[in-house]
C-alpha cells in the first residue's frame, strides 16, 4: 500500500519540543519533494515547510522560522519535522505531502498527526 504516515505528535508545554516524522511506504521518497502542511480548528490548512528532493534546500513560513527545522533521511524513506520553542498557536493537526515538484499536484498525503501545545 503507498501511503505516508505522520507520528509524532502530541501534548507539550509552550517552550516544548516534538519531532515529527512522515515516513512513506510502498514507495521511496528519493524523488519526492516533501511538504509538511498545519490545519488549526476553524482555520484553513496552511503551508508549514518544504523541503527539495533535488538539492534538499528548505523553505518555511515566517511564523515558524527559526523555531521548526525540515530534514530527510532518505535511507530511512523519511522526512523529519523537529518542532522548537512551540507556541500555542503551533496547536493543529500537521500533515505531510509528497509531490514531484512545484509544478506537479501532490501523489501522496499522510492521516495526520495532532499537535496541542498547551500548559
Amino acid at each position: 500500500q503507498l501511503q505516508l504516515v505522520e507520528s509524532g505528535g502530541g501534548l507539550v508545554q509552550p517552550g516544548g519540543s516534538l519531532r515529527l516524522s512522515c515516513a512513506a511506504s510502498g514507495f521511496t521518497l528519493d524523488y519526492y519533494d516533501i511538504d509538511w502542511f498545519r490545519q488549526a480548528p476553524g482555520k484553513e490548512r496552511e503551508g508549514v515547510s518544504c523541503i527539495s528532493s533535488s538539492d534538499g534546500s528548505t523553505h518555511y513560513t515566517d511564523s515558524v522560522k527559526g523555531r521548526f527545522t525540515i530534514s530527510r533521511d532518505n535511507a530511512k524513506n523519511t522526512v523529519y519535522l523537529q518542532m522548537n520553542n512551540l507556541k500555542p498557536e503551533d496547536t493543529a493537526v500537521y500533515y505531510c505531502a509528497a509531490h514531484a515538484g512545484l509544478a506537479y499536484p501532490y501523489d501522496y498525503w499522510g492521516q495526520g498527526t495532532p499537535v496541542t501545545v498547551s500548559s
